[in-house]
């Protein structure tokens, strides 16, 4: 067996073989499964944010809402379900397409839920059924990240994060500005309902797919103790492995200036005085295509730059874009100002989330993909949805815009310093797991995945 080419030298590969993989049924789906991730995240970020505001809830409230992210910060405690559980009824349809329906589900429901809770009458209701959506859509990234790296071949990682990344763009974008749209017409309830819909294209790709070729069962588990290991060994095998505590310090610490960053723009934009159609078409529309330009080039970076170069790289991008947003406050209410800024940090972030995404998805055991690639995402943003809702709304306060994110900027240097060490070390190529590793079927033609 091998390391998948885009972990190593990439220099023998055509462009074709970068692109020839976006026509795969296997990166196609990842497409479907990444919309039906991301649209759940807007309905609790930023969307909730503006919903927030123009309910007339303080700063430091709308920013402590950012802890109901903290649910997916936790989703490894019950990954191991998904892993192992088999459902009633469904469970036919197979392991991981009953659980993608199931999940998919529970996100409708609570996005339903959510869409009747007046903030204005009581803000505890609205923090219940924002922790609902959470728990739900967490549930459903586990089960989709398990599913999309297990269809995927190891020479498909690249190109299946980027796929993975666009649908979730799609997702988050689409549902942002269906809510806007929508609310300013007809209420926020029914913007919420209109956006629950985006749960089907992940439902719909798990059963037209079926289940994955590459997915491995876990031993048969049987007994207290089988099912005590059940829950700790997909955690004991990742620092069996050399250098593990120091990928983990990274998983935790590379996120955490753009996560606090991320959180606040909507409360910026509101203090600028930009209209529901400017944030519309400025943060969602331009802020949308950016982000798939942002994918392309990583990419490209990834495929020509290998993922070594081609993450540090991304980070180094993504710790700068926070400063684009310290001069659009500085400029005031500037139309062009907020264009660029936006333009920016979604080129970063999307070249960002295929790399990334990319090696994380590499780092798992494909008989634990759901525990581990769960610990993995819920680690990479868990330090800074803390500072955010526990610091945000008062540091801006205190410090003013433009200082804060001045701040976010200095908080990303140190994941970029580090990464640039593991690399020297030797590190990250070590820190990979079988998902990273071809085996003797996988280098036939994917079109079947």
């Amino acid at each position: 067996m091998a390391v998948s080419p885009g972990m190593t030298d990439t220099q023998h590969r055509t462009w074709w073989d970068g692109v020839r993989p976006y026509a795969e049924r296997a990166p196609l789906a990842a497409l479907a499964l990444g919309i039906s991730s991301g649209f759940p995240y807007s309905m609790i970020a930023a969307t909730l944010t503006t919903r927030l505001s123009q309910a007339g809830i303080d700063k430091k409230t709308v920013t402590a809402f950012s802890l109901a992210f903290l649910v997916y910060n936790l989703k490894f405690l019950w990954a191991w379900l998904v892993d192992g559980v088999r459902l009633p009824v469904l469970g036919r349809l197979g392991q991981r397409v009953s659980w993608l329906v199931f999940a998919g589900a529970l996100v409708i429901a609570a996005v339903a839920h959510l869409a009747f809770v007046d903030p204005r009458a009581s803000i505890s209701a609205t923090a219940t059924a924002a922790i609902l959506v959470g728990i739900a859509s967490a549930t459903f990234d586990i089960v989709i990240d398990a599913y999309r790296i297990e269809i995927l071949e190891p020479r498909q990682l690249g190109v299946g994060s980027g796929m993975s990344q666009y649908g979730w763009r799609i997702g988050s974008a689409g549902a942002g500005a269906i809510a806007l749209v929508v609310a300013a017409r007809y209420g926020w309830s029914a913007a919420y309902l209109a956006c629950a819909t985006l749960a089907l294209p992940a439902m719909l790709a798990g059963l037209l797919l079926g289940e994955p070729a590459r997915r491995r069962e876990p031993a048969e588990r049987r007994g207290i103790g089988t099912a005590v290991r059940a829950v700790w060994q997909p955690f004991a095998e990742f620092f069996t492995r050399r250098g593990a505590w120091l990928v983990l310090v990274f998983i935790l610490i590379h996120k955490v200036g753009d996560t606090l960053a991320n959180l606040t723009f909507r409360l910026l934009f509101d203090d600028l005085r930009f209209s529901n159609d400017e944030i519309a078409f400025y943060d969602v529309g331009i802020g949308f295509w950016a982000y798939l330009v942002g994918i392309f080039i990583g990419g490209v970076l990834y495929a020509r730059m290998g993922l070594k170069r081609s993450v540090l790289l991304s980070l180094l991008l993504m710790a700068v874009s926070n400063l684009s947003f310290a001069f659009l406050a500085a400029a005031g209410h500037s139309n062009v100002g907020m264009a660029g800024a936006i333009g920016f940090e979604n080129v970063a972030s999307g070249i960002g989330g295929v790399t990334l995404v990319a090696y994380f998805s590499a780092l798992t055991d494909l008989r634990f993909t759901a525990a581990q690639y769960a610990l993995i995402s819920a680690a990479t943003s868990v330090l800074g949805r803390v500072l955010t809702g526990t610091t945000a709304g008062a540091l801006v306060e205190q410090l003013g815009y433009f200082n804060f994110y001045v701040l976010t900027t200095i908080l990303a240097l140190p994941g970029v310093v580090l990464f640039w060490w593991m690399s020297r070390a030797g590190l990250i190529d070590r820190s990979v797991g079988s998902a990273g590793i071809e085996g003797p079927g996988d280098a036939r033609d994917g079109a079947s995945a």
